[in-house]
C-alpha cells in the first residue's frame, strides 16, 4: 500500500462518510423539490478531508514529539514516526487535506449561511490541536470528546442542516449512535495504545481509564448504539430505520473480542471490525431513515 494512503488511516474514513449519509438521509422529505445533492457531496468531501487531514496532523505532531517512536508503537504506519517521510511533507498533507475542507466548506457556506464558517474554522482548530499546539487536548483524555461532537453531532445533524437550513430533532437524534460508533473506533485505538502512551506520557482517555474501565467503555458505547436505535427510529416517525439493528451481527465479534482481552497487535483487526460495524450500521440506517412511512 502506497505509504501516503496508508497515513491517511483509511480503516478510520468510515467515521467520516457514515454521519455525513445518515444525516442527509434524515433530510429526506423536508427538502422542497428535493434532496439537493451537490450539497451531500460537499458534505462528503469535506468531511473527507477533515478525517485525513486529522489522521497526517496526528502523524506530524505525534512524530516531532517523538510519541510515535517505532519501539514503543503498535498500530498501523506512523508516516513520521517510521521515518517514512520527512515531519515537513506529512505537515503539507495536512494543510492540503484542511484547505480542502475549507475550500468546499466556503462552497456550502455561501450556499447555506455564514454560521458554517464557524463551524469549519472550529472543526480545523479542533483536528489539528488534537495532538498539535503546545497544550494538545488528545493528550488531555479529551480526544472522544472530538470525536463524538464533531464526527457525531456535528457531521450528522449539520449534514441534515445543509439541506434543510434547520437543525432537527431527527437529524440530532440520529447523530447520537452515530457518534457513539464513531467514539467507539478512537476508544479501540486508544486501548491499544494504552502502553506506548502511558510510556510517553500520552494521558489519553484510555490511559487514565485503565485497561479494563477502557474494555467496559468499548462495549458500553457498541450497545448504547443499538439500544438507540429502535428509539430514534420511532419517536421520529421513521420506524424503517430500525433496520439498523441488523448490524449488530457485525458488531458481535469486536465486542467479543475486546471483552475477551485482545491486546497489542491483535486490536489491529478489531478496529477494521469496528469500522466495518460502523459501514454495516450506515448504510442500514441511511437506507432506514430515507422511507417514510
Amino acid at each position: 500500500m502506497n505509504i501516503w494512503v496508508a497515513g491517511a488511516r483509511p480503516r478510520t474514513l468510515p467515521a467520516a462518510v457514515v454521519p455525513v449519509a445518515v444525516g442527509t438521509a434524515c433530510a429526506v422529505g423536508e427538502v422542497p423539490g428535493g434532496l439537493i445533492w451537490w450539497r451531500a457531496a460537499a458534505a462528503m468531501v469535506v468531511a473527507l478531508a477533515l478525517q485525513i487531514a486529522t489522521n497526517y496532523a496526528n502523524d506530524y505532531s505525534d512524530g516531532i514529539r517523538g510519541t510515535d517512536a517505532d519501539d514503543k508503537r503498535v498500530g498501523p504506519v506512523r508516516l513520521v514516526g517510521q521515518g517514512l517521510a520527512e515531519p515537513s511533507s506529512v505537515k503539507k498533507a495536512a494543510l492540503l487535506s484542511f484547505a480542502v475542507a475549507g475550500l468546499v466548506g466556503t462552497a456550502l457556506a455561501l450556499a447555506v449561511g455564514p454560521e458554517l464558517f464557524v463551524v469549519g474554522a472550529a472543526a480545523i482548530a479542533a483536528g489539528w490541536f488534537y495532538t498539535g499546539g503546545p497544550k494538545p487536548y488528545g493528550y488531555a483524555g479529551l480526544g472522544e470528546a472530538f470525536v463524538f461532537v464533531f464526527f457525531g453531532v456535528v457531521a450528522t445533524a449539520g449534514s441534515t442542516y445543509v439541506q434543510t437550513g434547520e437543525l432537527t430533532a431527527l437529524g440530532l437524534g440520529a447523530s447520537v449512535p452515530v457518534g457513539l460508533l464513531a467514539t467507539a473506533l478512537l476508544v479501540v485505538n486508544n486501548l491499544r495504545d494504552i502502553p506506548g502512551d502511558t510510556q510517553v506520557g500520552k494521558r489519553t482517555l484510555a490511559v487514565r481509564l485503565g485497561d479494563r474501565r477502557t474494555r467496559t467503555l468499548y462495549a458500553l458505547m457498541m450497545v448504547a448504539t443499538f439500544l438507540l436505535v429502535p428509539l430514534v427510529a420511532g419517536l421520529s416517525g421513521r420506524p424503517v430505520g430500525a433496520i439498523a439493528m441488523i448490524a449488530v451481527l457485525v458488531a458481535r465479534k469486536p465486542v467479543f473480542e475486546v471483552l475477551s482481552g485482545a491486546r497489542g497487535p491483535a486490536l489491529i483487526p478489531v478496529l477494521g471490525e469496528t469500522g466495518r460495524t460502523q459501514l454495516a450500521f450506515g448504510l442500514l440506517f441511511t437506507i432506514g431513515l430515507s422511507i417514510i412511512v
